[in-house]
């Protein structure tokens, strides 16, 4: 099953990257919508003289991924606020729009909307129009996954015109006060104060059921044990996140090491670390994660406690 979602989020290079390589997402097209011009360049369009706008357009399978989901996505990539651009880019080719293709898609985008109006995250009217799909023109073939082709250029320019900014300013997680007493010791020592519980004494290094492991905080889906294997060190290892958007990754100089922490997006609790001495034939990468900062859900019990769309990772998609 394919369906396809179009959002405009002002310039498209920043706006495949949160989306792309994530579970039912086959392709994320760069290119030009909403104008009254046939196949536009470039040029033309950051010209304000066709009425396009640059945009993406999704392909996905909503049994996997959600059309809900990507919603949720497309407003934290954004100013919902600016109707004149989006941070340093200015003009009508820099708007936000979504772009709904029936009229299901037409109710979701204007629920998702109205939510976020009444969340009070921000203070000004949300003004991203909820507009009706029209021919789309995929960009040059230089801008198509330019945050892969020009990765330092494309970081350069993300934190240069201002997105990155604003995205952690809106978007970062907010810290319960009270996660001291609902945590044991060790899981909030490990989550909130970077802590390493011991290997091969831990609740999941050797656990075999099938099911998935998730965010003890948020709830957040992280891990598949379709992923998981035993890689000798005495904590829980796996070669991949469920979803890489939901886990972010950064530079640890901790402890005279240099190795690369993994942290949870949602409630920013600290996971493990990543290491480059994985399984070749699956990528290569080995999640090392603590125990005490995942809650382990096995598949006969994802339906009932509200994970019965992850199910797809233990049946033939082919």
């Amino acid at each position: 099953m394919r369906e396809l979602a179009t959002f405009a989020g002002g310039c498209f290079w920043c706006m495949v990257e949160p989306f792309d390589e994530r579970p039912g997402i086959y392709q994320v097209i760069s290119g030009y919508t909403g104008g009254h011009v046939e196949e536009p360049t470039y040029e033309q369009v950051v010209s304000e003289q066709t009425g396009h706008v640059e945009a993406v357009q999704i392909e996905f399978d909503p049994r996997i991924m959600s059309y809900e989901e990507l919603l949720s996505t497309f407003w934290q990539q954004i100013d919902p606020t600016d109707a004149s651009g989006q941070f340093h880019d200015r003009g009508e080719s820099y708007r936000t729009a979504i772009f709904y293709h029936d009229a299901k898609q037409k109710e979701m985008a204007e629920k998702s909307k109205q939510q976020l109006a009444e969340s009070g995250k921000f203070s000004r009217p949300i003004v991203t129009e909820i507009l009706p799909a029209q021919p789309f023109y995929p960009a040059e073939e230089s801008h198509q996954y330019y945050y892969k082709k020009q990765a330092f250029h494309y970081k350069m320019y993300k934190k240069g015109s201002g997105r990155e900014l604003f995205i952690n300013e809106h978007w970062q997680p907010k810290h319960d006060s009270n996660l001291k007493e609902q945590l044991s010791s060790l899981a909030y020592h490990v989550t909130k104060e970077n802590g390493t519980e011991p290997p091969f004494a831990n609740q999941y290094w050797n656990n075999e059921e099938e099911g998935i492991y998730v965010d003890i905080i948020s709830g957040e889906v992280l891990f598949s044990s379709t992923d998981k294997y035993d890689a000798g060190c005495g904590w829980p290892s796996f070669t991949k996140p469920i979803d890489s958007y939901y886990v972010t990754e950064h530079l640890d100089l901790s402890h005279g090491m240099r190795r690369m922490e993994v942290r949870s997006k949602h409630s920013d609790a600290h996971l493990g670390h990543v290491f480059p001495d994985g399984p070749k034939e699956a990528g290569g990468l080995r999640y090392c994660i603590n125990s005490a900062a995942l809650r382990f859900i096995p598949k006969r019990e994802m339906e009932r406690e509200g994970y019965g769309h992850y199910l797809f990772l233990f049946t033939d998609k082919e």
